[in-house]
């Protein structure tokens, strides 16, 4: 569903496309030259925005064997700290190392890309089908991560 109010559209979510991708800087110069105007709803859509550019939450999970790196945990409810770039699966894979992988991260991460033999999926998808290590993450994305190794 799509409202339209003056030249500015939002979305069902209350999130105007005009903003959706700019900056936060962009978006404070917005709310400082709009304070003394009377226009409260685009107001408020653009401190929504600045509000969803502090914290990026994901789902990671892990199986097949490599929850054990990660104390047997497989599910991972994380939020990422803001930062002036859009987060990508590199920069994941190195908060993931630094957060949470608590032993023999050479068995998950190999350089800067995760173990041949670890199968990555992004909302159900293969990684190799997004981008790789150059997909940029959305909010509430998924990413799992599946071991396909096993000892015998």
């Amino acid at each position: 569903m799509c409202r339209q109010y003056g030249s500015a559209h939002s979305d069902s979510s209350g999130v105007w496309e005009r903003h959706r991708h700019r900056s936060s800087q962009q978006l404070q110069t917005d709310v400082q030259s709009l304070s003394g105007n009377n226009k409260p709803r685009l107001l408020l859509s653009i401190i929504n925005e600045l509000q969803n550019k502090m914290d990026f939450m994901t789902w990671i999970k892990v199986s097949g064997g490599a929850e054990l790196l990660f104390n047997g945990v497989k599910e991972h409810h994380v939020t990422l700290p803001s930062q002036s770039d859009p987060w990508d699966v590199k920069q994941l894979l190195v908060w993931i190392q630094r957060n949470l992988l608590k032993e023999r991260p050479e068995l998950f991460v190999q350089g800067d890309s995760v173990r041949p033999g670890i199968l990555v999926l992004i909302n159900d998808a293969d990684w190799e089908l997004m981008g790789e290590l150059d997909y940029q993450l959305q909010d509430q994305d998924n990413v799992v991560f599946i071991s396909t190794l096993h000892g015998g």
